[in-house]
């Protein structure tokens, strides 16, 4: 059996473990530089407010019914998310952490599969005070299935699908586009063809379905019938790439802001790579104006490749900026910028250059790893390099952001005795 663990309504939930004033009250989250809102508690939802919602349209909605707005904390939602995977591994015999919210689990063997699925929501509800919902079946798609089921029938928030009768019935009353793996594009295409919920597409000739939707619309219509198909994947493949860029929370017209940013994203990648203990043999530079800004418009995107493959912070940089400087055009009001480092490989197989001569990499790799170990005790960018800035008056707009509780000290929690 599959079991699919999701967190409830997370980013929302998370800003509720410090904040019980919130519980049974509406709350949403907004997305970078508040535009759009992209998490909601069900209080929210009954409001009518709708998922990717730019804010100024359920504004209204927002101030008649005191709805809590909340920028995004990813630092906060990160920490949580790995607190709650961390319990989710103990208690399970083989784990695929499958989204920052979401973790599938090989229950195969475990005869009490419903009494284990309630442990695992006490014990993650009691350790983190995060909600969960979990749905358990014979397949990966399925346990979707029945997690969606987990989510709106069953008041212990935990439900199974080990019935042929009973699943024919669930998927009968599930709309094809809640499938999992099935897009918008393939719903409309579905629904064209006069399929509009599982259990017809389930109904559906093979060999149709694998010409209209590829392997994968066969595969999930076999895990619909209980035939497994997507196997479990404990040790995903090493990232090819790692991408960094942030839309800024003003416009930014001068270089050294851009340089600031791009410096940051830069740094941001270096220390992503020695998470992945991987080396980069190129570095990319993106800048964007705004997408609306007319014949304005303008994209500025330049690549340039390593002579050594490395994860050194100011070799990303240095490389970085003199990217910047060729793509950078005055006058003009830039919306976003981003680093790309990418043909990422192992650092143990990095293949020196016969005309390498750097011996301040030795030194560089120690201070990279203290600098390292100082951010991850006291908290990002607690040592940064100077090129970075201080004021960074470039970044996202996050007027309604919520302390980090958990990732900086300033902002535990303080009780008086």
């Amino acid at each position: 059996m599959i079991a699919l663990a999701d967190c409830n309504n997370f980013y929302a939930s998370c800003e509720r473990v410090f904040n019980p004033a919130l519980k049974n009250k509406p709350v949403v989250v907004l997305s970078n530089n508040d535009g759009c809102i992209i998490a909601r508690s069900n209080e929210s939802k009954q409001l009518g407010i709708k998922m990717g919602e730019p804010v100024f349209k359920a504004r209204e909605i927002i101030e008649e019914h005191g709805v809590n707005v909340f920028s995004t904390n990813f630092a906060l939602y990160g920490d949580m998310s790995k607190r709650v995977m961390s319990l989710l591994d103990s208690l399970s015999p083989e784990i695929e952490i499958y989204s920052i919210d979401e973790a599938f689990m090989n229950l195969a063997g475990i005869e009490k599969c419903f009494e284990l699925g309630l442990h695992m929501r006490d014990t993650v509800g009691r350790h983190t005070g995060i909600p969960i919902s979990i749905g358990i079946a014979k397949t990966k798609t399925l346990a979707k299935v029945a997690n969606h089921c987990a989510k709106r029938f069953s008041k212990k928030g935990v439900y199974i699908l080990n019935h042929k009768e009973h699943i024919s019935s669930i998927l009968k009353s599930m709309p094809v586009s809640k499938l999992w793996g099935v897009g918008s594009r393939y719903a409309r295409m579905l629904r064209s063809y006069g399929v509009s919920n599982a259990y017809e597409f389930v109904s559906l000739d093979e060999k149709w379905v694998l010409e209209k939707m590829t392997i994968m619309g066969l595969r999930i219509q076999r895990e619909l019938k209980g035939e497994s198909c997507i196997s479990m994947d404990t040790n995903p493949s090493p990232k090819k790439n790692i991408c960094t860029s942030r839309s800024f929370g003003v416009k930014v017209k001068d270089f050294q802001s851009l340089k600031e940013s791009i410096s940051s994203h830069a740094a941001r990648c270096a220390e992503k790579l020695r998470l992945e203990k991987g080396c980069a043999r190129y570095v990319s530079v993106v800048i964007k104006t705004s997408p609306f800004s007319g014949s304005d418009y303008y994209c500025g995107y330049k690549t340039s490749n390593f002579d050594v493959p490395t994860n050194d912070t100011l070799d990303i940089i240095n490389a970085a900026e003199s990217l910047l400087k060729s793509i950078y055009k005055e006058g003009l009001d830039y919306k976003k910028s981003g680093v790309i480092v990418g043909d990422i490989i192992p650092q143990n197989k990095v293949q020196l250059s016969l005309f390498d001569m750097d011996e301040k990499r030795i030194k560089r790799k120690d201070l990279n790893r203290t600098i390292d170990i100082i951010n991850q005790i006291m908290g990002r960018s607690t040592v940064q390099i100077g090129s970075q800035g201080i004021a960074k008056n470039w970044q996202l707009k996050r007027e309604k952001l919520s302390p980090c509780y958990t990732t900086k000290w300033d902002d535990l929690l303080r009780i008086n005795c």
